[in-house]
């Protein structure tokens, strides 16, 4: 590990609380990193390394605090999650930033899945991890990443608290009545299989931005709240709670996504193992990676099928309805799920930024209470607004989501206090 820069060593005063968390998202061959200053949640760093254990690795740091600071790149084998992490150190140290800095107050982690145990954060010991592990049948493509960048953060420090932040934990609110498959009790039970949810920390920080936009403590409204990226998902969410979700057991289940079905008559699968012969791994190869927009039209960004859409493309054009089909049968459901709707949200890459699915999704639902006002939609901001004309009686609003602040937030909240 890196020692402290002179700089490093001098920009903590002795009697300051440490009041930085880096934010790790370990994926299989990924790691995602931020480091935020949790006083006025400002941006330190940030960056990404990619392609992990090949040798065409490549790391990309950006350096947030100076001004005109410029991202610097490496490339070359990263062998593994403890030399990614340990590259990400060196370049953080670069920037007076460094792990060994004394203005760090702990790691927040992003684990994808909690189960039922995990309901919010919690700092991280033997039997956390555990867990964490034994939960890895439930979430074989996430999990296991997320396992290998908390032992690599905990050898570089071992003094400092780890926290894990659950994608599952904002939607244990649900209600049994929703969480539970109608399959055999003692089967779902015995397997685990229930509906877990997924995006919990983007739908945790947007439901809460949301209710600021509309001058309202969350306790207060019902939001729809749409994460829309390449992978998608739907939340009812009455008085601050989440009491629906689109994903289920996996982040399959649900609205059609960049490579994702979304929901599928589970016959399908018994049809292509007896009819088409398909194995169960491609099967599942086909449904995650093979499936969505990408599987009806061969794109899976937005922005190009909406080109295709005007060019009158066949497929990029049934692509797109299906895609919005769902949306509003969601959006429906989940009006009925909550019986008083405040808002409808949209969030993440498609959500922020495709007006035309944003209005789309809406157009037809006037007896809902909703409209979307052409000027406000077409409007591109960084910041939460409302894109519903003023007699709508249902708001429409675009909240850009942020992961990595919200688990920062979660982390430090949890930590904190300890530090005061």
């Amino acid at each position: 590990m890196t020692t402290p820069t002179a700089q490093e060593s001098s920009d903590q005063a002795p009697d300051q609380a440490p009041n930085r968390v880096l934010v790790l998202n370990s994926g299989s061959s990924s790691v995602k990193y931020q480091l935020l200053d949790m006083s006025d949640h400002s941006r330190l760093a940030s960056g990404l390394v990619e392609r992990i254990g090949e040798r065409t690795s490549r790391l990309v740091h950006i350096p947030l605090a100076g001004q005109g600071a410029e991202p610097r790149e490496r490339t070359g084998p990263i062998a593994d999650h403890e030399t990614a992490l340990k590259a990400v150190a060196e370049e953080l140290a670069a920037d007076g930033l460094g792990l060994d800095s004394p203005a760090l107050a702990a790691i927040g982690h992003r684990v994808v899945h909690g189960g039922l145990r995990f309901t919010e954060p919690v700092v991280i010991d033997d039997e956390v991890l555990k867990e964490i592990e034994r939960l890895i049948p439930v979430a074989p493509l996430h999990n296991p990443a997320n396992v290998i960048g908390i032992r690599t953060a905990q050898a570089l420090r071992p003094d400092l608290p780890q926290v894990a932040v659950f994608d599952t934990a904002f939607h244990t609110t649900m209600p049994e009545h929703a969480a539970r498959y109608a399959i055999d009790r003692e089967v779902a039970d015995a397997h685990r299989i229930r509906r877990y949810g997924f995006h919990g920390t983007s739908h945790a920080h947007v439901s809460r931005k949301a209710a600021e936009l509309l001058g309202h403590a969350p306790e207060e409204v019902n939001l729809i709240v749409l994460h829309l990226g390449n992978g998608a998902s739907a939340s009812a969410v009455a008085g601050g709670r989440c009491v629906e979700t689109s994903m289920g057991l996996t982040p399959l289940e649900g609205l059609v996504m960049g490579t994702r079905s979304g929901d599928i008559d589970p016959a399908v699968t018994f049809h292509l193992r007896r009819v088409a012969g398909m194995s169960v791994d491609e099967i599942d190869d086909l449904l995650n990676k093979r499936s969505g927009l990408v599987g009806l039209c061969g794109d899976n960004d937005m922005r190009e099928i909406w080109r295709r859409v005007g060019e009158g493309d066949e497929h990029a054009t049934l692509a797109f309805d299906i895609y919005v089909h769902r949306l509003k049968k969601y959006i429906g459901a989940y009006s009925a799920v909550l019986g008083r709707v405040d808002a409808v949200v949209f969030t993440a890459g498609v959500g922020e930024n495709s007006a035309p699915v944003r209005k789309a999704a809406i157009d037809g639902l006037e007896e809902l209470g909703l409209a979307v006002d052409a000027d406000l939609n077409t409007v591109r901001s960084d910041a939460p607004r409302l894109i519903s004309p003023d007699y709508a009686r249902v708001k429409v609003a675009v909240v850009p989501t942020d992961e990595e602040l919200e688990i920062a937030v979660q982390t430090f909240a949890l930590v904190g206090q300890a530090h005061n």
